[in-house]
């Protein structure tokens, strides 16, 4: 038989995904595991979410939509960016797809031609590495350190960039760290996008889930000359409890959201038809709901911030957004626990799920491989048994 792709065999599976699994596989066998890794809230989707996708099925809405999504969406969209970040868009400008993972790899399909390099600041999302990789794109990866905040500044943006540099992917707030960008160090990295002539994918998925009374900028939101350069990706996913309706929606100049469109029109359609009718109701109804779980991501992301730094062995920083902490874990670099020498996170977070009894993700798959990722999107009481078994597991 002939070989199959290349490009198709050089994809990894996701450390997130594998993470998870293991542990719901443990779960599954009985035995007591904390789960820290999926990237999702532990919230249900608010009722009056859920009652507009159940009434769209009473309506038979059920029909093919636009490839990009129904009108009514695209218009929720624009009213959101409007009244959340200040931005003017026309319907016509928005790309509804499968999620707003699905509208980074329709963005990435139609700016990239083979070998053209996409910046990717460090620690970054495990999917964008592969997702540049799938499109035939080069991963051109800038480190930014702890010490920085974990934040790119904008002259290593300018050092990165060559001839074959397309685009930027910036997410903010981030995922795996949950850092947010200021303004003023948005605007600097803008300078440079602008000067140096190339597209940002802006995923700003998280951008109602900060903290600490901070404010957001939408990169797009930086002028003109940005926002034609900028694809805005965004979604109902983490903001409103909606992970698994898979409704994402980005926001591009006319002509790149045409491309996108007719990208989607051959390839996956339009989103499931009930799905759009609920994130309808999720963009435009009442916001209450975003604010009652922003107030228990605090809660809990200051609780697990200022007992991980009382463990010995271990520490983090605190972030700003999303609901995510970066445990750093260089002091247990070459250590051996439990009989295993700690090489990295993966060698920790392996040991940790087997002998702790607690799953968080590691991050070599993120660009940084002395760190593993815990999610606060659970609850309290597990978040300190998790803590408790974490300096239990330390102590042995």
């Amino acid at each position: 038989m002939k070989a199959v792709s290349k490009l198709a065999q050089g994809v990894h599976a996701s450390t997130t995904l594998a993470i998870d699994s293991m542990f719901k596989q443990m779960r599954a066998q009985g035995i007591d595991v904390i789960g820290f890794g999926a990237g999702e809230p532990d919230f249900n989707t608010p009722e009056h979410i859920k009652e507009a996708g159940i009434q769209a099925i009473r309506d038979n809405k059920t029909r093919y939509t636009p490839a990009s999504g129904l009108m009514e969406l695209r218009q929720a969209a624009c009213k959101r960016l409007k009244e959340d970040c200040g931005l003017d868009y026309e319907p016509t400008q928005i790309v509804a797809s499968s999620g707003a993972k699905h509208n980074i790899y329709i963005a990435l399909r139609c700016l990239l031609d083979p070998g053209d390099e996409v910046i990717l600041p460090a620690p970054y999302w495990v999917s964008y590495q592969e997702m540049v990789q799938m499109t035939g794109g080069v991963c051109v990866v800038v480190t930014a350190t702890e010490e920085n905040g974990f934040k790119m500044t904008a002259q290593q943006l300018d050092a990165a960039i060559t001839p074959k540099t397309k685009a930027l992917i910036l997410n903010n707030p981030s995922n795996p760290t949950g850092m947010m960008y200021t303004k003023e160090e948005l605007e600097q990295i803008a300078q440079v996008c602008v000067k140096r002539d190339i597209y940002v994918i802006a995923d700003e998925i998280y951008y109602s889930l900060i903290y600490d009374g901070a404010k957001f900028t939408s990169f797009a939101s930086l002028g003109e000359e940005v926002k034609e350069r900028t694809i805005l990706v965004n979604g109902v996913s983490k903001s409103y409890a909606m992970t698994g309706w898979r409704i994402g929606y980005a926001a591009a100049n006319p002509q790149l959201a045409k491309i996108m469109a007719n990208y989607l029109s051959h390839s996956t359609g339009n989103p499931s038809t009930i799905a759009q009718w609920a994130a309808v109701e999720a963009l435009s109804g009442e916001q209450g709901d975003i604010d009652d779980m922003r107030a228990a991501f605090e809660e809990r992301r200051n609780y697990i911030v200022e007992r991980m730094n009382t463990i010995p062995g271990v520490s983090c920083i605190k972030p700003q957004g999303a609901f995510y902490v970066m445990m750093n874990l260089e002091k247990l670099v070459g250590k051996t626990l439990h009989g295993v020498t700690i090489r990295d996170g993966d060698d920790f977070a392996d040991l940790f799920l087997k002998e702790g009894l607690v799953a968080v993700v590691p991050c070599s798959g993120f660009g940084a491989p002395n760190f593993v990722r815990w999610s606060y999107a659970t609850s309290m009481e597990n978040i300190r048994e998790g803590l408790d078994r974490l300096e239990k597991f330390l102590q042995q």
